[in-house]
């Protein structure tokens, strides 16, 4: 099944907003119905694909047929750009200026290097595209060329499981249920589960570095990955031939995070855990974020570290967008304080031991335990924030995601400076936006932050967001975070990464593109400058 090409995932899931909830959407932020409906997928003025004939001739051979070479306009459409709120404000109104010339279906590893030799041969531009759910403009190249969307699911297996070494070897287009259900076959788990887990890739949580829900007990997808093989327009690249090698500097980290500039992932060999036999989830109250995030601090540094370890703010817990599925219900009283979900999966006994131990060192910080209803009820709604905001669209409301990390020391001042950026540049006529926040990841040494942001549309939402997005980006550098933990660079943030990342890193990193893309093919613009 695709995805809904307007907004996000099931459009059976869909589920408009309740009549109270948009009530409080009017006299809070001074929300207003839209204007008019979105415009029909049938109504969009999609131009004729620009592939001349040898080009359209050599993708045919390079795939194997007319059934994994498509031209059609809602093909297309559907490979147009990602899932960001201003990918789907534009292409609502009909925008397809982002639009690819054509949608090629790769079954392996061979025909994807055929289909860089015919991109190369006739200068097109090339996309790779797994969940499409990018939402940093990571599908959306500078339009200088014509390019091609390599659309990976047709490369959907498990092509290897070493049950001795706990690893197995994935495909790039296997989508992350998928992989669990192959891999829950033999009695293992990937556990990486972000927000986009239902619809996002193998491939795609490789390329973009992607750190799932569970991050504190299964680590990050870039923690998780042995092995890559990467298909390139200069040949074909294989990485990673033990856990850990001093052989050198590592070139899977180089590959990871590429988003696609570098070359194609055609392979992704992963480490894997049993599956655990106890999921348990429950909430803890703290006075403020502040106390919460001591807590949580105190843990990911002193132990014992749940699988799940996160934390709302007192705007936040206050919504209940903790519980995306039970929005405005979070039964807690107005100054209730913030919402720690703790959740711990594996054995019966290590999930008993660490839970009680854990549990005590929240206790000393002063958390409250609320019991497993909060906890329950955060892993059923867990999937359900891009819904939520897909209503709120409909609804009138503009609604927007952005994140970051930084060392434990500098969280509080980089809360603060997203926070004023955010409330400074949206405020309309006195109407301040809804700015809300959360702690997704934690480390040793640091932790991620989550921003969420709902505010009305106005005339022109778009522009309106670009200059908050800037303002935060610019708050973020500033005090001392970094500008993706986990969402990527894609075109959205490269030019603040550019100045993250320094002249010197930069231009090392272009070396390494102009000597696995000679031409400048793949995903131009994206992480990099185009030459």
């Amino acid at each position: 099944m695709d995805m809904l090409w307007s907004g996000w995932g099931d459009p059976a899931r869909a589920t408009p907003l309740p009549d109270s909830v948009i009530g409080l959407l009017r006299d809070l932020l001074g929300v207003e119905p839209r204007g008019a409906e979105p415009i029909a997928l049938e109504e969009i003025a999609v131009p004729e694909p620009f592939l001349e004939p040898a080009a359209h001739r050599a993708l045919l051979t390079a795939v194997g047929g007319d059934e994994h070479l498509r031209t059609d306009a809602e093909s297309r459409i559907r490979h147009t750009r990602g899932k960001s709120t201003p990918d789907l404000l534009r292409i609502r109104d009909g925008d397809v200026s982002d639009l690819p010339a054509a949608v090629v279906l790769p079954a392996s590893h061979d025909e994807v290097l055929a289909v860089l030799t015919a991109c190369a041969t006739h200068d097109l531009a090339l996309v790779p595209f797994g969940g499409g759910t990018s939402v940093v403009g990571g599908l959306a190249p500078e339009p200088r060329r014509p390019f091609v969307a390599l659309d990976l699911r047709r490369m959907d297996a498990l092509l290897d499981l070493d049950p001795v070494s706990r690893t197995a070897t994935l495909q790039p287009g296997l989508r992350a249920p998928h992989a669990e259900a192959l891999l829950a076959e033999h009695g293992f788990t990937l556990g990486h589960f972000p927000q986009s887990y239902e619809w996002a890739t193998i491939g795609g949580f490789a390329a973009a570095r992607s750190s799932g829900q569970a991050s504190a007990g299964y680590g990050r997808f870039d923690d998780m990955v042995l092995g890559l093989t990467l298909a390139t327009p200069s040949g074909t690249l294989e990485v990673g031939r033990a856990p850990r090698s001093a052989a050198g500097p590592d070139l899977r980290q180089l590959i990871l995070g590429s988003e696609g500039a570098f070359g194609v992932i055609t392979s992704v060999t992963v480490r894997i855990r049993p599956l655990p036999h106890s999921r348990v989830y429950e909430g803890w109250r703290f006075d403020s974020f502040e106390a919460g995030a001591a807590a949580l601090r105190h843990l990911a540094q002193d132990g014992p570290r749940p699988t799940v370890l996160r934390l709302s703010d007192e705007t936040e817990s206050l919504i209940g967008l903790a519980q995306p599925d039970a929005i405005g219900t979070s039964g807690l009283p107005q100054n209730a304080g913030c919402l720690a979900i703790a959740g711990y999966e594996g054995t019966e006994e290590d999930t008993a031991y660490r839970r009680e131990r854990a549990a005590a060192v929240l206790r000393d910080n002063g958390g409250t335990c609320l019991g497993g209803e909060p906890g329950e009820r955060w892993a059923h709604g867990r999937y359900s924030a891009p819904y939520l905001r897909d209503a709120l669209l409909d609804a009138g409301a503009f609604a927007e995601t952005l994140e970051t990390a930084a060392f434990w020391s500098r969280l509080p001042g980089l809360y603060a400076a997203v926070r004023e950026a955010l409330t400074g540049t949206l405020t309309r006529s006195g109407t301040p936006p809804l700015v809300m926040c959360h702690i997704s990841h934690v480390y040793e040494n640091g932790a991620s932050l989550y921003f969420t942001v709902v505010s009305a549309q106005g005339e022109d939402a778009l522009a309106h967001w670009a200059r908050a997005k800037r303002a935060a980006n610019e708050a973020i550098l500033t005090a001392g975070g970094t500008i993706s933990h986990h969402h990527g660079v894609g075109t959205d943030h490269r030019d603040w990464y550019l100045r993250e990342a320094g002249p010197l890193g930069i231009g090392a990193l272009q070396a390494v593109k102009r000597r696995l893309d000679p031409t400048g093919l793949l995903n131009p613009g994206v992480l990099l400058p185009s030459d």
